[in-house]
């Protein structure tokens, strides 16, 4: 009887693990198998979705938020959070553009002027939480507000188009046929933290002091020193998405960048980078900016009013949030 028993439970155990392995490969891709229904769908709704153009378009209006969402995962995986990105962003753009324009600095130099002072930026915020034990979502929020600040006050309201061919050459050059330069910036962006994160003692040292900071201290990491450096690389990030932005617009306006903010957090957090530190690739970062992006572009082709469009992106935004929560509860 104890074997007969034994018989008719192993195979049921087996049929559990496998339900269970399923269920888990499921959630842990959930990202791309709802980037891919997402595409699927509007593409049955409006065959112009997987039109050539439109991949194109896919892919340059992917580019800014990519970039940005990489350097909003930066203080993520720190256990830290940095709302100033997007308005580092378009600060850093109008220092460049004004470089050039008053300063008599090349198209480069002007780029390279914003980048720097957006690095800057990224480092001061970095000194403050770990310096002076501000909280980052209050430090990073007040940085916002002066940022944005300083942006309607240097444009006065104005918007900056005097960029230079030079300036604006990578946001609109295109190769083979229409197929637009800017986004290699994006996949060298990925590439580039990517090896950061999984080849080097920096980024191995990022998930350390997310994870567990007491214990990494007691390990003899410089935990002051590694959520430093990761602030100052994101706002390296964050300056060469402006640009990018501006390039890309062959305008500054006075709010440039305020837009992004909100999908800029969902990007990493909807691919996996968790809010609580020590854990997201991006990889995952990808995949939650090409969700956000065929969300946004999709809605727009498939002609749902434009008051709609930010309540069905925010609930099809819910869904893939509530289903990562799902995933963490029950595998980790």
């Amino acid at each position: 009887m104890t074997d007969t028993t034994t018989a008719n439970t192993t195979p049921a155990k087996a049929k559990g693990t496998e339900t269970n392995s399923m269920l888990a490969w499921v959630l842990q891709n959930v990202v791309w198998i709802w980037l891919v229904a997402l595409v699927i769908l509007f593409g049955m709704f409006n065959q112009f979705f997987f039109t050539v153009f439109n991949m194109q378009n896919i892919m340059v209006q992917a580019t800014v938020l990519g970039v940005l969402g990489l350097a909003m995962c930066l203080p993520l995986l720190v256990a830290e959070i940095d709302l100033s990105i997007p308005a580092n962003a378009g600060f850093s753009s109008a220092v460049g553009a004004i470089a050039m324009t008053q300063l008599g600095l090349p198209w480069w130099g002007g780029a390279l002027a914003g980048i720097a002072m957006a690095t800057a930026i990224g480092f001061f915020n970095g000194l403050c939480i770990t310096r002076l034990r501000m909280v980052s979502l209050i430090q990073t929020l007040s940085m916002m507000i002066i940022l944005q600040g300083s942006l309607l006050a240097m444009t006065r309201g104005r918007t900056l188009t005097e960029l230079g061919d030079g300036y604006v050459w990578i946001g609109q050059a295109t190769v083979a046929g229409g197929w637009p330069i800017m986004p290699l910036v994006f996949v060298a962006s990925i590439i580039g933290l990517g090896v950061v994160l999984t080849r080097t003692v920096f980024g191995r040292s990022i998930y350390a002091v997310g994870g567990n900071p007491t214990a990494s201290k007691s390990a003899g990491i410089r935990v002051d020193a590694v959520k430093i450096k990761t602030y100052t690389l994101s706002g390296f990030l964050a300056g060469l998405a402006g640009f990018l932005l501006a390039s890309w617009q062959m305008a500054i306006t006075s709010n440039q960048g305020e837009s992004f903010l909100l999908y800029a957090i969902a990007a990493p957090i909807i691919g996996g980078v968790s809010v609580f530190g020590g854990r997201g690739n991006v990889i995952g970062v990808l995949g939650g900016v090409l969700l956000l992006t065929v969300i946004q572009v999709g809605l727009a082709i498939v002609s749902v009013p434009s008051f709609y469009v930010g309540m069905i992106g925010g609930f099809m935004i819910f869904i893939a949030v509530a289903i990562d929560a799902l995933r963490v509860r029950m595998f980790g």
